[in-house]
Protein backbone atom coordinates (compact mmCIF):
# COMPACT_ATOMS: atom_id res chain seq x y z
CA UNK A 1 0.00 0.00 0.00
CA UNK A 2 1.25 3.49 -0.82
CA UNK A 3 2.00 5.68 1.89
CA UNK A 4 0.92 9.38 1.87
CA UNK A 5 4.75 10.79 1.87
CA UNK A 6 4.54 8.37 -1.16
CA UNK A 7 1.57 9.72 -3.00
CA UNK A 8 2.91 13.01 -1.74
CA UNK A 9 6.31 12.11 -3.84
CA UNK A 10 4.70 10.54 -7.15
CA UNK A 11 2.02 13.67 -7.72
CA UNK A 12 5.22 16.24 -7.52
CA UNK A 13 7.16 14.22 -9.44
CA UNK A 14 3.91 14.04 -12.09
CA UNK A 15 3.59 17.92 -12.11
CA UNK A 16 7.52 18.78 -12.35
CA UNK A 17 7.31 16.47 -15.90
CA UNK A 18 4.15 17.84 -16.89
CA UNK A 19 5.71 21.45 -16.40
CA UNK A 20 9.19 20.15 -18.12
CA UNK A 21 6.95 18.93 -21.17
CA UNK A 22 5.05 22.30 -21.50
CA UNK A 23 8.31 24.43 -21.48
CA UNK A 24 9.59 22.35 -24.48
CA UNK A 25 6.67 22.17 -26.25
CA UNK A 26 6.47 26.38 -25.53
CA UNK A 27 10.37 26.51 -27.05
CA UNK A 28 9.72 24.45 -29.78
CA UNK A 29 6.43 26.56 -30.89
CA UNK A 30 8.89 29.77 -30.51
CA UNK A 31 11.04 28.59 -32.82
CA UNK A 32 9.12 27.71 -35.20
CA UNK A 33 7.28 31.33 -34.79
CA UNK A 34 10.99 32.93 -34.87
CA UNK A 35 11.61 31.04 -38.12
CA UNK A 36 8.59 32.40 -39.96
CA UNK A 37 8.85 36.03 -38.80
CA UNK A 38 12.63 35.96 -39.81
CA UNK A 39 11.37 34.77 -42.87
CA UNK A 40 8.76 36.80 -43.77
CA UNK A 41 10.32 40.07 -41.87
CA UNK A 42 13.97 39.81 -44.26
CA UNK A 43 16.39 39.24 -41.49
CA UNK A 44 20.22 38.20 -44.08
CA UNK A 45 21.44 34.94 -42.42
CA UNK A 46 24.86 34.74 -43.47
CA UNK A 47 26.23 31.10 -43.79
CA UNK A 48 22.73 29.94 -43.92
CA UNK A 49 20.59 28.11 -47.26
CA UNK A 50 18.42 30.90 -47.41
CA UNK A 51 16.71 33.42 -50.35
CA UNK A 52 16.71 37.33 -50.61
CA UNK A 53 14.12 39.14 -49.47
CA UNK A 54 13.96 41.29 -46.10
CA UNK A 55 12.15 39.07 -44.48
CA UNK A 56 11.41 36.01 -47.05
CA UNK A 57 14.73 36.19 -48.71
CA UNK A 58 17.79 36.26 -47.55
CA UNK A 59 21.15 35.53 -49.12
CA UNK A 60 24.38 34.26 -47.84
CA UNK A 61 27.71 35.50 -49.47
CA UNK A 62 30.75 37.34 -48.87
CA UNK A 63 31.40 41.21 -49.21
CA UNK A 64 31.61 39.90 -53.15
CA UNK A 65 29.30 37.39 -53.42
CA UNK A 66 25.89 37.86 -54.45
CA UNK A 67 22.20 37.59 -53.58
CA UNK A 68 19.59 35.26 -53.02
CA UNK A 69 15.91 34.55 -51.82
CA UNK A 70 13.65 32.36 -50.67
CA UNK A 71 10.39 30.74 -50.37
CA UNK A 72 8.46 27.50 -49.92
CA UNK A 73 4.98 25.36 -49.91
CA UNK A 74 4.59 23.92 -46.41
CA UNK A 75 5.16 20.58 -45.87
CA UNK A 76 4.76 17.79 -42.93
CA UNK A 77 7.63 17.72 -40.72
CA UNK A 78 7.14 14.16 -40.04
CA UNK A 79 6.09 12.85 -43.71
CA UNK A 80 7.68 13.53 -47.37
CA UNK A 81 6.02 13.43 -50.21
CA UNK A 82 7.71 11.28 -53.58
CA UNK A 83 10.24 13.37 -54.95
CA UNK A 84 8.46 14.41 -58.66
CA UNK A 85 11.04 14.96 -60.07
CA UNK A 86 14.23 13.18 -62.46
CA UNK A 87 17.61 12.17 -61.70
CA UNK A 88 20.21 15.23 -62.56
CA UNK A 89 22.20 14.61 -66.03
CA UNK A 90 25.61 13.58 -65.77
CA UNK A 91 28.06 16.15 -65.29
CA UNK A 92 29.18 18.58 -62.55
CA UNK A 93 29.11 22.28 -61.76
CA UNK A 94 31.94 24.50 -62.80
CA UNK A 95 33.73 26.52 -60.19
CA UNK A 96 33.55 29.33 -61.74
CA UNK A 97 34.60 33.52 -60.67
CA UNK A 98 34.76 36.83 -61.94
CA UNK A 99 36.39 39.83 -60.79
CA UNK A 100 33.91 42.47 -62.21
CA UNK A 101 30.36 42.80 -63.74
CA UNK A 102 30.73 41.64 -67.92
CA UNK A 103 30.84 44.18 -69.93
CA UNK A 104 27.16 45.07 -71.36
CA UNK A 105 26.42 42.90 -74.62
CA UNK A 106 22.80 42.50 -74.73
CA UNK A 107 20.46 44.55 -77.38
CA UNK A 108 17.86 46.03 -75.22
CA UNK A 109 15.58 47.08 -77.41
CA UNK A 110 15.45 42.60 -78.21
CA UNK A 111 13.19 39.80 -76.55
CA UNK A 112 15.26 37.37 -73.92
CA UNK A 113 14.63 33.95 -73.37
CA UNK A 114 15.65 32.17 -70.08
CA UNK A 115 15.39 28.59 -70.62
CA UNK A 116 15.87 26.34 -67.59
CA UNK A 117 16.17 22.67 -67.90
CA UNK A 118 15.77 21.33 -64.80
CA UNK A 119 15.00 17.96 -63.42
CA UNK A 120 11.45 18.76 -63.03
CA UNK A 121 10.58 20.17 -66.18
CA UNK A 122 11.59 23.17 -68.14
CA UNK A 123 10.97 26.82 -66.58
CA UNK A 124 10.94 29.35 -69.19
CA UNK A 125 11.07 33.23 -67.73
CA UNK A 126 10.46 35.89 -70.32
CA UNK A 127 13.27 38.58 -69.94
CA UNK A 128 12.68 42.45 -69.26
CA UNK A 129 16.03 43.75 -70.76
CA UNK A 130 15.08 47.13 -71.17
CA UNK A 131 14.15 47.48 -67.74
CA UNK A 132 16.52 45.16 -65.79
CA UNK A 133 19.49 45.52 -68.83
CA UNK A 134 22.59 44.81 -66.20
CA UNK A 135 20.45 41.77 -64.77
CA UNK A 136 19.64 40.40 -68.14
CA UNK A 137 23.42 40.89 -69.50
CA UNK A 138 24.68 38.98 -66.57
CA UNK A 139 22.46 36.03 -67.09
CA UNK A 140 23.24 35.92 -70.28
CA UNK A 141 26.92 35.91 -69.50
CA UNK A 142 26.63 33.19 -66.78
CA UNK A 143 24.33 31.03 -69.51
CA UNK A 144 26.60 31.16 -71.85
CA UNK A 145 29.89 30.36 -69.62
CA UNK A 146 27.82 27.14 -68.03
CA UNK A 147 27.26 28.81 -64.25
CA UNK A 148 24.24 27.68 -63.44
CA UNK A 149 24.63 24.39 -65.23
CA UNK A 150 24.42 20.98 -62.56
CA UNK A 151 23.51 23.49 -59.66
CA UNK A 152 21.03 22.92 -57.69
CA UNK A 153 17.48 25.05 -56.22
CA UNK A 154 18.68 25.05 -52.35
CA UNK A 155 15.77 27.16 -50.75
CA UNK A 156 12.45 26.31 -50.98
CA UNK A 157 9.74 28.64 -48.70
CA UNK A 158 6.48 27.87 -47.58
CA UNK A 159 5.47 30.51 -44.75
CA UNK A 160 4.86 34.04 -45.54
CA UNK A 161 6.54 34.49 -48.90
CA UNK A 162 6.16 31.62 -51.58
CA UNK A 163 9.50 31.01 -53.58
CA UNK A 164 12.26 29.00 -54.87
CA UNK A 165 15.84 30.44 -54.79
CA UNK A 166 18.10 29.09 -57.47
CA UNK A 167 21.73 30.52 -58.78
CA UNK A 168 24.14 29.26 -56.62
CA UNK A 169 26.35 27.10 -57.66
CA UNK A 170 27.91 25.61 -54.60
CA UNK A 171 24.00 24.67 -53.32
CA UNK A 172 25.06 26.08 -49.90
CA UNK A 173 23.13 29.89 -50.32
CA UNK A 174 26.95 32.14 -50.26
CA UNK A 175 27.51 31.38 -53.69
CA UNK A 176 28.13 34.17 -56.06
CA UNK A 177 30.15 34.99 -59.71
CA UNK A 178 32.62 36.99 -57.32
CA UNK A 179 31.00 40.16 -58.54
CA UNK A 180 27.72 42.20 -57.60
CA UNK A 181 24.93 43.98 -60.02
CA UNK A 182 23.34 47.30 -59.30
CA UNK A 183 19.34 46.80 -58.13
CA UNK A 184 17.25 47.54 -60.99
CA UNK A 185 13.19 48.16 -62.05
CA UNK A 186 12.07 48.52 -58.35
CA UNK A 187 9.47 50.55 -59.42
CA UNK A 188 8.05 47.79 -62.03
CA UNK A 189 4.16 48.32 -62.83
CA UNK A 190 3.58 44.87 -61.31
CA UNK A 191 4.95 45.03 -57.68
CA UNK A 192 2.02 46.71 -56.04
CA UNK A 193 1.32 46.56 -52.18
CA UNK A 194 4.70 45.49 -51.73
CA UNK A 195 3.47 42.18 -53.43
CA UNK A 196 5.30 40.21 -55.27
CA UNK A 197 3.02 38.19 -57.59
CA UNK A 198 3.00 34.61 -59.00
CA UNK A 199 5.56 34.09 -61.80
CA UNK A 200 7.92 36.68 -60.98
CA UNK A 201 11.76 35.84 -61.03
CA UNK A 202 13.52 38.75 -59.28
CA UNK A 203 16.59 38.85 -57.84
CA UNK A 204 18.34 37.73 -54.33
CA UNK A 205 20.61 39.95 -52.18
CA UNK A 206 22.21 40.66 -49.11
CA UNK A 207 19.85 43.14 -47.73
CA UNK A 208 21.99 45.81 -49.02
CA UNK A 209 21.44 48.22 -52.07
CA UNK A 210 23.53 46.80 -55.65
CA UNK A 211 24.53 43.18 -53.08
CA UNK A 212 22.93 41.28 -55.97
CA UNK A 213 24.56 38.01 -57.80
CA UNK A 214 23.96 35.37 -59.59
CA UNK A 215 21.16 34.06 -57.08
CA UNK A 216 17.90 34.30 -58.06
CA UNK A 217 13.98 33.60 -56.12
CA UNK A 218 10.63 32.57 -58.54
CA UNK A 219 7.34 33.22 -56.94
CA UNK A 220 4.82 30.48 -56.96
CA UNK A 221 2.30 32.07 -55.45
CA UNK A 222 1.65 35.74 -54.58
CA UNK A 223 4.21 36.92 -51.58
CA UNK A 224 4.38 40.29 -49.19
CA UNK A 225 7.77 41.26 -49.72
CA UNK A 226 9.33 44.92 -49.97
CA UNK A 227 10.26 46.59 -53.20
CA UNK A 228 13.96 46.07 -52.97
CA UNK A 229 14.94 42.66 -55.08
CA UNK A 230 15.42 43.33 -58.95
CA UNK A 231 12.38 42.14 -60.99
CA UNK A 232 13.66 40.81 -64.33
CA UNK A 233 11.35 38.61 -65.54
CA UNK A 234 8.01 35.98 -65.58
CA UNK A 235 8.23 32.53 -65.40
CA UNK A 236 5.58 31.07 -68.70
CA UNK A 237 2.59 29.17 -67.87
CA UNK A 238 4.11 25.75 -68.43
CA UNK A 239 7.28 26.99 -66.06
CA UNK A 240 4.52 27.71 -63.31
CA UNK A 241 3.20 24.22 -63.70
CA UNK A 242 6.43 22.93 -62.74
CA UNK A 243 7.06 25.41 -60.04
CA UNK A 244 3.88 24.17 -57.87
CA UNK A 245 4.98 20.64 -59.02
CA UNK A 246 8.08 21.39 -56.58
CA UNK A 247 6.10 23.43 -54.35
CA UNK A 248 3.79 20.80 -53.64
CA UNK A 249 6.59 17.88 -52.91
CA UNK A 250 7.27 20.62 -49.48
CA UNK A 251 10.51 21.67 -47.75
CA UNK A 252 12.90 19.56 -45.63
CA UNK A 253 12.22 20.97 -42.25
CA UNK A 254 8.89 21.30 -42.22
CA UNK A 255 9.14 24.86 -40.76
CA UNK A 256 8.28 26.67 -43.77
CA UNK A 257 11.86 27.57 -45.19
CA UNK A 258 14.20 24.69 -45.84
CA UNK A 259 15.24 22.58 -49.34
CA UNK A 260 12.72 21.38 -51.73
CA UNK A 261 11.85 18.18 -51.18
CA UNK A 262 11.90 17.56 -54.59
CA UNK A 263 15.82 16.94 -56.67
CA UNK A 264 15.36 20.51 -58.15
CA UNK A 265 18.37 20.51 -60.41
CA UNK A 266 19.11 22.71 -63.28
CA UNK A 267 20.63 20.46 -65.78
CA UNK A 268 21.15 23.17 -68.05
CA UNK A 269 20.74 27.43 -68.43
CA UNK A 270 20.80 29.19 -71.63
CA UNK A 271 19.41 32.75 -72.67
CA UNK A 272 17.66 32.84 -76.47
CA UNK A 273 17.42 36.04 -78.02
CA UNK A 274 14.69 36.86 -80.48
Amino acid sequence: MVSQEQRRRQLAREKFLRQQQRRTAARRRARVRNSVIASVLGVVVIGSAALYTTGVLKNDQDDKANASAEVTPSASATSKAPDPCAKPAAGSVKKLSWKKEPAMTIDTSAQYTLKLATTCGEIDVAMKAKAAPHTVNSFDFLAGKGYFDHSKCHRLTTNGIYVLQCGDPTGTGTGGPGYTIPDENLKDKSLKGNVYPAGTVAMANTGQKHSGGSQFFLVYQDSPLPPSYTPFGTVSEAGMKVLKKIAAAGESTGAGDGAPNATVVIDKATVVKS
